[in-house]
Protein backbone atom coordinates (compact mmCIF):
# COMPACT_ATOMS: atom_id res chain seq x y z
CA UNK A 1 0.00 0.00 0.00
CA UNK A 2 2.69 2.43 0.84
CA UNK A 3 4.70 2.07 -2.63
CA UNK A 4 1.41 2.76 -4.25
CA UNK A 5 0.31 5.58 -2.17
CA UNK A 6 3.21 7.46 -2.16
CA UNK A 7 4.17 9.43 -4.26
CA UNK A 8 0.34 9.87 -5.29
CA UNK A 9 0.40 11.76 -1.58
CA UNK A 10 3.71 13.60 -2.65
CA UNK A 11 1.79 15.14 -5.55
CA UNK A 12 -1.43 15.94 -3.30
CA UNK A 13 1.04 17.42 -0.85
CA UNK A 14 3.66 19.54 -3.37
CA UNK A 15 1.34 21.05 -5.83
CA UNK A 16 -1.76 22.12 -4.59
CA UNK A 17 -0.61 25.49 -2.80
CA UNK A 18 -0.18 27.48 -6.30
CA UNK A 19 -3.84 26.02 -7.42
CA UNK A 20 -5.08 27.41 -4.04
CA UNK A 21 -3.56 31.04 -4.51
CA UNK A 22 -4.66 31.00 -8.40
CA UNK A 23 -8.27 29.85 -6.82
CA UNK A 24 -8.45 33.15 -4.96
CA UNK A 25 -7.75 34.94 -7.54
CA UNK A 26 -10.41 33.28 -9.59
CA UNK A 27 -12.89 33.72 -7.28
CA UNK A 28 -12.24 37.62 -6.62
CA UNK A 29 -12.48 38.06 -10.44
CA UNK A 30 -15.73 36.67 -10.82
CA UNK A 31 -14.75 33.92 -13.22
CA UNK A 32 -15.26 31.09 -11.52
CA UNK A 33 -15.73 28.81 -14.56
CA UNK A 34 -12.62 29.87 -16.34
CA UNK A 35 -10.26 27.36 -14.60
CA UNK A 36 -12.74 24.63 -16.02
CA UNK A 37 -12.61 26.45 -19.70
CA UNK A 38 -9.12 26.30 -19.67
CA UNK A 39 -8.56 22.68 -18.29
CA UNK A 40 -10.78 21.84 -21.10
CA UNK A 41 -9.03 23.69 -23.64
CA UNK A 42 -5.70 22.07 -22.17
CA UNK A 43 -7.28 18.72 -22.96
CA UNK A 44 -8.62 19.12 -26.42
CA UNK A 45 -4.80 20.05 -27.08
CA UNK A 46 -4.20 16.48 -25.54
CA UNK A 47 -6.97 15.00 -27.96
CA UNK A 48 -5.39 16.17 -30.69
CA UNK A 49 -2.03 14.34 -29.48
CA UNK A 50 -3.94 11.11 -28.99
CA UNK A 51 -5.05 11.91 -32.68
CA UNK A 52 -1.98 12.01 -34.26
CA UNK A 53 -0.66 9.00 -31.96
CA UNK A 54 1.89 11.19 -29.87
CA UNK A 55 3.63 10.34 -26.86
CA UNK A 56 1.38 12.17 -24.56
CA UNK A 57 4.61 12.24 -21.76
CA UNK A 58 6.22 14.07 -24.69
CA UNK A 59 7.23 18.29 -24.99
CA UNK A 60 5.24 18.52 -28.51
CA UNK A 61 1.88 17.19 -26.64
CA UNK A 62 2.57 19.62 -23.93
CA UNK A 63 3.22 23.09 -26.50
CA UNK A 64 0.27 21.84 -28.18
CA UNK A 65 -1.78 21.88 -25.02
CA UNK A 66 -0.09 24.96 -23.93
CA UNK A 67 -0.99 26.86 -27.33
CA UNK A 68 -4.67 26.07 -26.55
CA UNK A 69 -4.66 26.97 -23.68
CA UNK A 70 -2.77 30.36 -24.77
CA UNK A 71 -5.59 30.62 -27.25
CA UNK A 72 -7.55 30.54 -24.84
CA UNK A 73 -5.76 33.79 -22.27
CA UNK A 74 -5.99 35.56 -25.43
CA UNK A 75 -9.83 35.04 -25.58
CA UNK A 76 -10.66 35.51 -22.26
CA UNK A 77 -8.44 38.77 -21.78
CA UNK A 78 -9.64 40.34 -24.62
CA UNK A 79 -13.71 39.45 -23.24
CA UNK A 80 -12.72 40.98 -19.90
CA UNK A 81 -13.80 44.60 -21.20
CA UNK A 82 -14.63 47.02 -18.10
CA UNK A 83 -18.09 47.17 -19.42
CA UNK A 84 -20.08 44.71 -21.39
CA UNK A 85 -23.49 43.50 -22.87
CA UNK A 86 -22.05 39.98 -23.32
CA UNK A 87 -20.95 39.07 -19.22
CA UNK A 88 -17.47 36.97 -19.72
CA UNK A 89 -18.92 34.36 -17.72
CA UNK A 90 -21.08 33.72 -20.89
CA UNK A 91 -18.07 33.57 -23.41
CA UNK A 92 -16.37 31.65 -20.50
CA UNK A 93 -19.29 29.00 -20.68
CA UNK A 94 -19.44 28.81 -24.60
CA UNK A 95 -15.75 28.52 -24.95
CA UNK A 96 -15.74 25.47 -22.49
CA UNK A 97 -18.87 23.87 -24.41
CA UNK A 98 -17.33 24.24 -27.82
CA UNK A 99 -13.66 23.16 -26.59
CA UNK A 100 -15.52 20.06 -24.43
CA UNK A 101 -17.68 19.10 -27.57
CA UNK A 102 -14.81 19.33 -30.07
CA UNK A 103 -12.56 17.13 -27.96
CA UNK A 104 -15.41 14.19 -28.34
CA UNK A 105 -15.42 14.51 -31.93
CA UNK A 106 -11.59 14.43 -32.06
CA UNK A 107 -11.56 10.93 -29.62
CA UNK A 108 -14.69 9.33 -31.25
CA UNK A 109 -11.90 9.00 -34.20
CA UNK A 110 -9.27 7.45 -32.20
CA UNK A 111 -9.46 3.72 -30.95
CA UNK A 112 -8.90 4.47 -27.35
CA UNK A 113 -11.27 7.47 -27.36
CA UNK A 114 -14.01 5.80 -24.58
CA UNK A 115 -10.95 5.78 -22.30
CA UNK A 116 -8.84 9.01 -22.94
CA UNK A 117 -12.96 10.89 -22.28
CA UNK A 118 -12.64 9.02 -18.89
CA UNK A 119 -8.99 10.40 -18.23
CA UNK A 120 -9.81 14.06 -19.41
CA UNK A 121 -12.75 14.65 -16.77
CA UNK A 122 -11.13 12.97 -13.60
CA UNK A 123 -7.78 11.22 -14.66
CA UNK A 124 -5.94 9.06 -12.43
CA UNK A 125 -3.54 10.59 -10.03
CA UNK A 126 -2.89 6.93 -8.14
CA UNK A 127 -0.60 6.42 -11.63
CA UNK A 128 0.81 9.58 -11.14
CA UNK A 129 5.31 9.18 -11.65
CA UNK A 130 8.21 10.94 -9.72
CA UNK A 131 9.12 12.09 -12.75
CA UNK A 132 5.87 13.86 -13.43
CA UNK A 133 5.37 15.02 -10.11
CA UNK A 134 8.73 16.83 -10.30
CA UNK A 135 8.23 18.10 -13.47
CA UNK A 136 5.27 19.82 -12.33
CA UNK A 137 6.59 20.76 -9.32
CA UNK A 138 9.78 23.03 -10.84
CA UNK A 139 7.04 24.51 -13.31
CA UNK A 140 4.50 25.65 -10.33
CA UNK A 141 7.97 27.43 -8.90
CA UNK A 142 8.74 28.92 -11.89
CA UNK A 143 4.81 30.30 -11.93
CA UNK A 144 5.35 31.43 -8.46
CA UNK A 145 8.06 33.24 -8.42
CA UNK A 146 6.51 34.90 -11.18
CA UNK A 147 3.71 35.92 -9.05
CA UNK A 148 5.81 36.72 -6.72
CA UNK A 149 7.59 39.17 -8.33
CA UNK A 150 4.73 41.01 -10.05
CA UNK A 151 2.56 40.30 -6.87
CA UNK A 152 1.45 43.87 -6.59
CA UNK A 153 -0.36 44.41 -10.19
CA UNK A 154 -1.94 40.93 -10.10
CA UNK A 155 -3.39 41.38 -6.82
CA UNK A 156 -4.45 44.71 -8.10
CA UNK A 157 -6.08 43.97 -10.99
CA UNK A 158 -8.19 41.02 -9.52
CA UNK A 159 -9.08 42.25 -6.17
CA UNK A 160 -9.33 46.02 -6.76
CA UNK A 161 -9.84 46.69 -10.77
CA UNK A 162 -11.44 49.45 -10.72
CA UNK A 163 -8.06 51.00 -8.92
CA UNK A 164 -5.87 49.28 -11.07
CA UNK A 165 -7.92 51.42 -14.24
CA UNK A 166 -7.51 54.39 -12.33
CA UNK A 167 -3.96 53.90 -11.81
CA UNK A 168 -3.03 53.79 -15.66
CA UNK A 169 -2.13 49.91 -16.04
CA UNK A 170 -3.10 48.20 -18.96
CA UNK A 171 -5.21 46.15 -17.60
CA UNK A 172 -5.87 43.73 -21.08
CA UNK A 173 -2.24 43.17 -21.03
CA UNK A 174 -2.04 42.10 -17.08
CA UNK A 175 -4.79 39.71 -18.05
CA UNK A 176 -3.60 38.06 -20.46
CA UNK A 177 -0.32 37.26 -18.60
CA UNK A 178 -2.48 36.37 -15.64
CA UNK A 179 -4.54 34.46 -17.93
CA UNK A 180 -1.12 32.48 -19.63
CA UNK A 181 0.72 31.70 -16.23
CA UNK A 182 -2.61 30.20 -15.63
CA UNK A 183 -2.65 27.92 -18.88
CA UNK A 184 0.46 27.02 -17.92
CA UNK A 185 -0.35 25.39 -14.79
CA UNK A 186 -3.93 24.04 -15.89
CA UNK A 187 -2.14 22.43 -18.99
CA UNK A 188 0.54 20.40 -16.58
CA UNK A 189 -1.82 19.64 -13.56
CA UNK A 190 -4.65 18.27 -15.85
CA UNK A 191 -3.17 15.42 -17.05
CA UNK A 192 -2.61 14.33 -14.12
CA UNK A 193 -5.47 15.37 -12.47
CA UNK A 194 -8.11 15.57 -14.85
CA UNK A 195 -10.57 18.71 -15.58
CA UNK A 196 -13.05 18.10 -12.68
CA UNK A 197 -10.48 18.03 -10.14
CA UNK A 198 -8.11 20.69 -11.46
CA UNK A 199 -11.48 22.91 -10.99
CA UNK A 200 -12.18 21.82 -7.45
CA UNK A 201 -8.43 21.99 -6.26
CA UNK A 202 -8.71 25.32 -8.07
CA UNK A 203 -12.02 26.45 -6.22
CA UNK A 204 -13.19 24.14 -3.22
CA UNK A 205 -10.10 25.78 -1.15
CA UNK A 206 -10.67 29.28 -2.24
CA UNK A 207 -14.22 29.32 -1.37
CA UNK A 208 -13.86 27.61 2.14
CA UNK A 209 -11.00 29.97 2.70
CA UNK A 210 -13.00 33.08 1.74
CA UNK A 211 -16.24 31.54 3.99
CA UNK A 212 -13.88 31.82 7.69
CA UNK A 213 -11.44 33.97 6.87
CA UNK A 214 -10.95 38.08 5.92
CA UNK A 215 -7.26 38.55 5.01
CA UNK A 216 -5.46 37.09 2.03
CA UNK A 217 -3.02 35.21 4.13
CA UNK A 218 -5.57 33.74 6.32
CA UNK A 219 -7.95 32.23 3.45
CA UNK A 220 -4.58 30.86 1.54
CA UNK A 221 -3.69 28.96 4.87
CA UNK A 222 -7.23 27.80 5.17
CA UNK A 223 -7.50 26.96 1.88
CA UNK A 224 -4.43 25.33 1.62
CA UNK A 225 -5.16 22.69 4.54
CA UNK A 226 -8.43 22.41 2.80
CA UNK A 227 -6.50 21.12 -0.14
CA UNK A 228 -4.34 18.91 1.84
CA UNK A 229 -6.89 17.21 3.62
CA UNK A 230 -9.19 16.48 0.73
CA UNK A 231 -6.95 15.55 -1.44
CA UNK A 232 -4.78 12.81 0.33
CA UNK A 233 -8.51 11.71 2.38
CA UNK A 234 -10.23 11.23 -1.14
CA UNK A 235 -7.29 9.51 -2.12
CA UNK A 236 -7.04 6.85 1.03
CA UNK A 237 -11.22 6.85 -0.10
CA UNK A 238 -10.33 5.68 -3.51
CA UNK A 239 -7.53 3.13 -2.29
CA UNK A 240 -9.89 1.20 0.37
CA UNK A 241 -13.13 1.37 -2.02
CA UNK A 242 -11.58 0.63 -5.14
CA UNK A 243 -13.11 3.95 -6.67
CA UNK A 244 -12.06 6.10 -9.53
CA UNK A 245 -9.15 8.81 -7.22
CA UNK A 246 -10.06 11.67 -9.23
CA UNK A 247 -14.01 11.34 -8.57
CA UNK A 248 -13.09 10.39 -5.01
CA UNK A 249 -11.40 13.55 -4.36
CA UNK A 250 -13.96 15.87 -6.02
CA UNK A 251 -16.80 14.05 -3.98
CA UNK A 252 -14.34 14.83 -0.76
CA UNK A 253 -14.15 18.18 -1.79
CA UNK A 254 -17.74 18.74 -1.88
CA UNK A 255 -18.26 17.05 1.59
CA UNK A 256 -15.53 19.31 2.73
CA UNK A 257 -16.93 22.85 1.73
CA UNK A 258 -20.47 21.80 3.05
CA UNK A 259 -19.08 21.27 6.41
CA UNK A 260 -17.27 24.80 5.82
CA UNK A 261 -20.11 26.22 4.74
CA UNK A 262 -21.99 25.33 8.00
CA UNK A 263 -19.34 26.50 10.01
CA UNK A 264 -18.93 30.06 8.43
CA UNK A 265 -23.09 29.88 8.87
CA UNK A 266 -22.81 29.30 12.25
CA UNK A 267 -20.20 32.06 12.91
CA UNK A 268 -22.06 34.67 11.00
CA UNK A 269 -25.01 33.95 13.02
CA UNK A 270 -22.84 33.93 16.34
CA UNK A 271 -21.42 37.53 15.53
CA UNK A 272 -24.52 38.78 15.14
Amino acid sequence: MFEVMFWPIVACVLLPWLLVYLGLHVVQRGIIFIDIAMAQMASLGICVAVLLHLDLESWTTFAIALGFTLVGAAIFSVTGKRASQIPQEAVIGISYVVAAAAAVLLLSRAAEGDEEIKNMLVGNILLVTPLEVWKCFALFVAVGLLHFVLRKPFLLVSFNRERAYEQGYRVRWWDFLFYAAFGLVVTSFVRIAGVLLVFSYLIVPAVCGINLAKRISHRLLIGWVIAWLGGIAGLFLSFWWDLPSGAAIVCTFGALLVAISFVGLWRRRAQL
